[in-house]
């Protein structure tokens, strides 16, 4: 401080403005002509010398001559959302839906966009009227059922027309979000009319279905019913065929035993008498009818 004060030991205060204004004009040239710039990720930077671009520099620290510049232009993805973007059908139903497109910067395509579309990588107002023009082209080529229907295919194809849209203007899009299709109230009345009839006739298919089902069911069961007893009347059939075989072979061997021996017969009615013999009881009958039998008369018995 000794330095702003006179011999006298009393301060000088123009010594002190005067060291002031020539501290902030040093600090002002140093913040002027900083050679050293940084570029954060997500961006490249753009270096022009007045007003013509020198080149293009990636993430990081650069070097930048005090005679040039450095404009930020963002590479980072971007979104850009279309209201009620219009359209009409094969069948000249007016549709229309909301979209969201995501789309980003091609970083070696950086200084033709800084130089014919936007100085800082915003495309938003090109990617809405190209959005719109395909929007319009696409729906033109399906009619109104197959527009519902075949949503994924005209969400993909919505897509490539705009990736090859946007292409000339150096952007790349990433993905697009479509909500659902508008149609006209009329429209939308009909085609939940269609909706009901086609639910209502697919019930009475099914309740068709069920009663046929439940018919053959029933069939089936009667059919499984009348060859159970089939079976069981055919077996008992065959057992009582079997046996009247078997008595009949039996008599026809009896018989024709008997046939060639007269020997048996005589056996049998010798057998019979002994039977007979062996069952009197010593009494004779009291009646005798021509052809009876008398039993054997022992005189020797004592009563």
């Amino acid at each position: 401080m000794s330095r702003y004060r006179s011999s006298s030991g009393q301060l000088q205060p123009e010594k002190i403005i005067r060291d002031a204004v020539v501290v902030a004009v040093v600090a002002a040239l140093v913040w002027t002509f900083w050679p050293f710039r940084q570029v954060p990720t997500g961006s490249r930077g753009v270096r022009t010398q007045f007003g013509a671009i020198k080149g293009i520099e990636s993430e990081g620290l650069v070097f930048v001559p005090p005679w040039q510049a450095v404009n930020l232009f963002s590479i980072r993805a971007e979104a850009a959302h279309i209201d009620k973007a219009t359209g009409s059908t094969s069948d000249t139903q007016p549709v229309d839906t909301d979209l969201t497109v995501r789309y980003s910067i091609l970083p070696d395509r950086v200084s033709e966009v800084y130089e014919k579309y936007s100085h800082n990588g915003d495309l938003s107002s090109y990617v809405q009227t190209a959005t719109q023009e395909v929007f319009k082209a696409v729906t033109a080529r399906y009619n109104a059922p197959d527009l519902i229907g075949k949503r994924a295919q005209v969400s993909n194809d919505i897509l490539e027309g705009l990736r090859q849209k946007l292409e000339k203007y150096g952007a790349q899009v990433i993905n697009i979000d479509m909500r659902n299709f508008a149609f006209s109230e009329s429209y939308m009345k009909a085609i939940n009319d269609k909706v009901t009839q086609e639910q209502l006739r697919l019930a009475a298919e099914n309740k068709v279905k069920t009663v046929e089902a439940e018919q053959k069911q029933k069939v089936a069961v009667a059919e499984a019913e009348a060859n159970a007893l089939k079976a069981q009347a055919d077996g008992e059939a065959y057992a009582t065929i079997k046996a009247a075989n078997a008595q009949a072979e039996a008599l026809r061997v009896q018989n024709e035993a008997l046939a060639r021996s007269k020997e048996v017969l005589e056996l049998r009615r010798i057998e019979v008498e002994r039977t007979k013999g062996e069952k009197w009881n010593g009494q004779l009958p009291t009646n005798i009818y021509a052809g009876a039998p008398i039993p054997f008369f022992n005189p020797q018995k004592n009563d």
